[in-house]
């Protein structure tokens, strides 16, 4: 047996395409990182869903082995194993081991596929410190085996598979080993392989959430397909941390299942489907039967198939995807969608503008993509993207097929005679003219409204008593229910650092309002003023006056819900303060117990903030002995306390409790919101009626 390490003239071409693979992997996996570990997998896999979209095979299945290997399985026709006449080698060794060679150039075996520059299968071989290849064809089972991509037998000690097993290279002639026979009419294709750490850095894992992702994503866009993502690693923290962990994902809805999936928010519209095609022409190089390149102008055709509906919200979801390959930085083809949006939507406003009391002003792009959640596909033989990556698309001609498809189809959608799609063509422009006044409103306050020194006149809502201080990391902006506690609130902060704003009564729901609603509300609009660094998208978190906005509202059942309308409003328009971790909901006390003390002492005051504290205080005072005075002050309201009782117990930062409001969890959050503030009542009923049982009267102020 030749010396592993033996360099052997019979592959010298070999190993001499893949050694620059080896040499430069981040030219053709991005990085050696987990990120570049997950896109070989991607590699893999894409090839199996190219046989799926294809119409050959429905079933792939993808195993994380517990010895850091992974496992592809799928149905499809099995990678040829004859022998191809250019190279004498059989079509597995050639798929494995040829860089640039495989069954995507010609358009012969797919019309539109994933793969496209015939390096994927080997790169991940030359990457890989063992692969193992199983094809199930012909009523045969064939097998090979590669070691950083040369071909060769592993001798496995036993039944376990171990990429540091002694291995043989192939010196005169690769075989293709039959294993076993396969069952009359199966075909298929089997690979498993072991990420070489030679290569890899340390800490580079498989993301089950990034697969488990992908799965679904790829089920959504081909309908139909069954996919099942099994972890059998038991990695601490991971679904499969206390054993194997499997997943199947199978949709038959297509992209409109895929949008319905992604939309956090409640709808303006319904999913809308956008379907067109269109041909164009480029020159590209083809083989002829000699097998030498010649330029040559030829005919393609460009599928569009778009999902896309409205939310209430201003977050925009897009997902771009060419041949069924995700695109995420964009190319032609996001452009052309964009291209046609705006050019639509600025017909449609300016022939409304009257209607929507539009004025003169333009739409623009972000005031249409706001709440746009939306997927976007096309399917063309041959595309061209920037990189092996595949991140970006390049083909020129798509931007204009799709930009004409979706002004089409769009355009009759919105002058449709149909009852249903005239009232949601209307609910969607008032939207996007909201969202342009919302932006026009918002860059107006930031370039009028900068933070004032006491000599200078401000523009502030009169019913502001701000700070003096210009350092934004130390001033608090206190917001407090109703005048009465304003005027406690006056006496008893810091007016050096200190801001209060009062709030009338219960401010909109703006889960339910409109965008133009929320800005036309006083009480709204003067908090985002008075914040001063807009709403909504155009937030800038950095334009903001304030370190800190503590929410001060009474402990009762009233002040609880003008704080969960508060919430609501900075969960909806000014987010990143709440992911930032400067929003607070102030902790007043619920009562106060005066401690009798004997002689000439001053008598004790204790605030406790809630029953069961103040139960256990009780029964510690009891049992030392010692007396308090009857009855119990209980603070129903901040107006009761005086402004030495409110600055000791809710504002001294030296003394005070603040409970920061954070989300960590987003969607769920989003989910809480939408159910108790949202405009659907059924399921807030359902809530209510099921926490009905758990409800304690005694704590119901009446």
């Amino acid at each position: 047996m030749a010396p592993s390490s033996e360099y052997t003239a019979r592959h010298l071409s070999v190993l001499e395409g893949l050694e620059a693979v080896r040499k430069r992997p981040g030219m053709y996996i991005g990085s050696t990182d987990s990120r570049g570990l997950m896109h070989c997998l991607w590699e893999i896999i894409d090839n199996s869903v190219d046989e799926a979209l294809a119409g050959f095979g429905h079933d792939i299945r993808v195993i994380l082995h517990a010895d850091n290997s992974v496992e592809i399985h799928d149905d499809g026709r099995g990678i040829p194993v004859d022998v191809e006449p250019k190279t004498g080698l059989s079509g597995v060794e050639v798929v494995f081991t040829k860089l640039h060679a495989g069954g995507k150039f010609g358009g012969g075996s797919y019309t539109a596929s994933g793969g496209l520059h015939g390096v994927g299968a080997s790169v991940v071989n030359a990457l890989s410190s063992r692969l193992d290849v199983q094809v199930d064809r012909g009523g045969k089972t064939y097998q090979m085996s590669f070691r950083r991509g040369e071909p060769g037998r592993f001798k496995d000690a036993g039944t376990k598979l171990n990429p540091a097993a002694a291995f043989e290279p192939f010196v005169d002639n690769s075989v293709l080993d039959v294993v076993g026979k396969a069952k009359r009419g199966v075909t298929g294709t089997r690979i498993r392989y072991w990420a070489d750490r030679q290569i890899f850095t340390p800490d580079a894992r498989f993301s089950y959430e990034d697969l488990a992702a992908r799965a679904r994503q790829t089920s959504f866009l081909i309908p139909g397909l069954k996919l099942t993502v099994r972890d059998e690693r038991g990695l601490p923290g991971t679904p499969g941390g206390d054993g194997p962990h499997e997943e199947v994902f199978h949709h038959d809805g297509g992209i409109s299942e895929f949008v319905d999936f992604l939309a956090a928010d409640a709808a303006v519209t319904d999913i809308w489907r956008l379907h067109g095609a269109g041909k164009f022409k480029e020159t590209v190089p083809v083989l002829d039967d000699n097998g030498h390149s010649t330029i040559a102008e030829v005919e393609r055709d460009c599928e569009v198939d778009v999902a896309l509906r409205w939310g209430i919200g201003y977050d925009t979801t897009m997902r771009s995807f060419v041949n069924i390959i995700s695109t995420p930085k964009g190319g032609t083809h996001q452009a052309g969608f964009e291209q046609a949006l705006v050019k639509t939507f600025r017909k449609a406003v300016e022939s409304n503008a009257r209607k929507l009391k539009a004025g003169n002003d333009k739409i623009e792009k972000d005031d249409i993509l706001a709440g746009l959640t939306a997927v976007l596909t096309v399917r063309l033989a041959e595309p061209q993207f920037e990189g092996q990556t595949k991140e970006i698309l390049g083909t020129s001609a798509v931007r204009s097929i799709v930009a004409k498809v979706v002004e089409q189809e769009i355009t009759a959608r919105l002058n449709s005679s149909n009852r249903n799609d005239k009232a949601q063509s209307t609910l969607l422009l008032e939207k996007i003219v909201s969202e342009m006044k919302s932006r026009i409103s918002a860059r107006v306050h930031k370039e009028t409204q900068r933070r004032k020194n006491a000599l200078e006149t401000s523009s502030m809502p009169t019913k502001l008593a701000d700070c003096r201080t210009d350092d934004v990391a130390r001033s608090e902006l206190f917001i407090v229910e109703g005048d009465s506690a304003l005027g406690t609130a006056k006496l008893a902060r810091s007016s050096d650092f200190q801001a209060l704003l009062p709030i009338r009564g219960k401010i909109l729901n703006v889960q339910k309002a409109s965008v133009g609603d929320m800005l036309s509300n006083a009480e709204c609009a003067a908090l985002i003023q008075v914040v001063g660094a807009g709403s909504g998208r155009s937030f800038d978190i950095d334009a903001a006056r304030y370190g800190k906005v503590i929410l001060m509202t009474d402990a009762d059942v009233d002040g609880a819900h003008i704080r969960t309308l508060l919430l609501t409003l900075f969960f909806r328009y000014m987010r990143p303060m709440v992911e930032a971790g400067r929003v607070f909901a102030a902790v007043p006390p619920l009562h106060r117990v005066e401690v009798i003390n004997p002689g000439q002492k001053a008598n004790e005051m204790i605030y406790t903030y809630s029953e069961a504290e103040l139960h256990a205080l009780l029964a510690k005072l009891a049992k030392e002995g010692k007396r308090y005075k009857e009855p119990i002050q209980r603070y129903k309201g901040l107006g009761e306390m005086d402004a030495q009782q409110l600055a000791e117990t809710t504002m001294d930062p030296r003394h005070r409790t603040l409970r920061k409001v954070g989300i960590e969890h987003l969607e769920q959050a989003e989910h809480v919101f939408d159910l108790l503030m949202g405009s659907d009542v059924a399921p807030r009923k359902e809530f209510i009626i099921d926490g009905a049982a758990r409800l304690d009267r005694e704590r119901i102020d009446a």
